[in-house]
Formats: structure tokens, C-alpha cells, sequence
């Protein structure tokens, strides 16, 4: 039994210009070096962000504790003969504060609400990000204010949105947060 092969024919090839050669090879290697470079800075941040809240399954090495366990934040309200008390409490964890000045409150047009009150005095820092500023860092703190309609009506489930932010005193400042809730407030009796 035999085996037939072809042939084999030899083309004739054109001698590789050594300059395009060059800058073909560059271009190859530098690319190369970017993506690998992008993908471990991606790779580094991403592995810092979750030392940092205990993302990777640890919580008890993570440095910072995510925002709903370092503040709990819970809101009230109560029918007054002047209108709707509503108070905020602020269960803060031991090493964080609360920023005074970046506590707020969003309301419907046609509806007031008087300036804050708190249950306790705040306490003045020097803020790296603010400066000399007034910041809650009691375990317990909660601000109150009275809300009224404009137009001496009621208003059932009116919409508010309660802002604030705060910062562990090892040196991270979370995003401030804002919470959706509604509330009803009552006609003041005269």
C-alpha cells in the first residue's frame, strides 16, 4: 500500500519589511502592558473598596461598617394640636458622627416645617473635609420638627425625603443619604 503526497511547492515570499515588523511588535506589546496595567489597577481598587466594608465575606477584618450599621436611622410622626411633630432618631455606633448641618428634610410645596430641634447638644470638630463644624456623636440623638400645610388643611401621606450624612472618626466620610417616607399632617386646632 502506498500513500500519495502532494507536492510541495514553494511560492516565492516577499523578504518582511524590519521597520513595520518593529512597529507592529511595539504596538502589540504595548497594548498588551495597558490592558494588564487597567486590569490590576480595576482589580486592585475593587479588591480596596471591599477591604473596606467587608465585602469579601470577612466582616470581622473589614475596616469601615457599611452606612446602615454605623448610623440607624428610624423616623415618627405624631398628630399635635399645632400640626405633625415628626422626630428622626439616629442610632449612631461608637467611632462615627453625624453632620448637624447636613441633617434636611424635603416636603411638598404648600407644607412648613419648623427649625430642628435635638435631644441632645452637638459637639463642634475640626472636620477634614468642612472644618470647624457641629456633629452629633452621642449614641443617641433624635432632631424634631413640626410640619403644617400652608393652606390650614390636612395632608394624607404627604411625601418627604430626610437627608443627612456622617463619618467614621477613623477617616472615611460616607455619601450622604436621603430617605423617602411619607407622613400625615394634621389641621392645627386653633
Amino acid at each position: 500500500m502506498s500513500i500519495k503526497t502532494p507536492a510541495l511547492i514553494t511560492v516565492p515570499t516577499k523578504k518582511p519589511d524590519s521597520k513595520k515588523t518593529y512597529v507592529l511588535a511595539l504596538v502589540i506589546a504595548s497594548t498588551s502592558l495597558m490592558t494588564g496595567l487597567l486590569m490590576t489597577s480595576m482589580t486592585t481598587q475593587a479588591a480596596g473598596l471591599s477591604d473596606l466594608f467587608g465585602n469579601n465575606g470577612n466582616t470581622a477584618q473589614s475596616k469601615f461598617l457599611p452606612v446602615d450599621k454605623a448610623f440607624q436611622v428610624s423616623s415618627r410622626s405624631k398628630a399635635m394640636a399645632k400640626g405633625t411633630r415628626l422626630s428622626i432618631a439616629f442610632d449612631i455606633t461608637p467611632g462615627h458622627y453625624v453632620y448637624k448641618d447636613q441633617l434636611t428634610l424635603n416636603f411638598p410645596k404648600g407644607v412648613s416645617a419648623t427649625p430642628f430641634t435635638f435631644s441632645q447638644p452637638p459637639v463642634s470638630i475640626n472636620d477634614p473635609t468642612f472644618g470647624q463644624v457641629p456633629v452629633f456623636t452621642q449614641k443617641s440623638v433624635v432632631a424634631t420638627t413640626t410640619l403644617t400645610t400652608n393652606n390650614g388643611k390636612g395632608a394624607k401621606n404627604a411625601p418627604l425625603i430626610i437627608g443627612w450624612q456622617g463619618c467614621a472618626e477613623a477617616g472615611l466620610c460616607y455619601p450622604p443619604v436621603k430617605i423617602k417616607t411619607t407622613v400625615d399632617i394634621t389641621v392645627s386646632r386653633k
